[in-house]
């Protein structure tokens, strides 16, 4: 399962809120919602992510095993 818990963690470090990745950065409120459900997102939305937070994208996202491999 992916997570995205580690891009929270950043942003709040580095003081970048949604709005600014909305407004300011041009990011469209789809990919913010599947960022805030754990859904798929691009190979490009995760470099301009790393570009915005100056990070990599071990700072974005952590794969958690399935609950059934548990």
């Amino acid at each position: 399962m992916i997570s995205y818990a580690p891009l929270w963690r950043t942003m709040k470090q580095k003081n970048i809120t949604t709005y600014t990745l909305i407004f300011k950065e041009g990011f469209n409120s789809h990919t913010i919602h599947n960022l805030k459900h754990n859904q798929s997102i691009t190979a490009y939305t995760m470099e301009r992510l790393c570009k915005i937070l100056d990070c990599t994208p071990n700072d974005i996202i952590e794969f958690l095993p399935d609950e059934d491999e548990k």
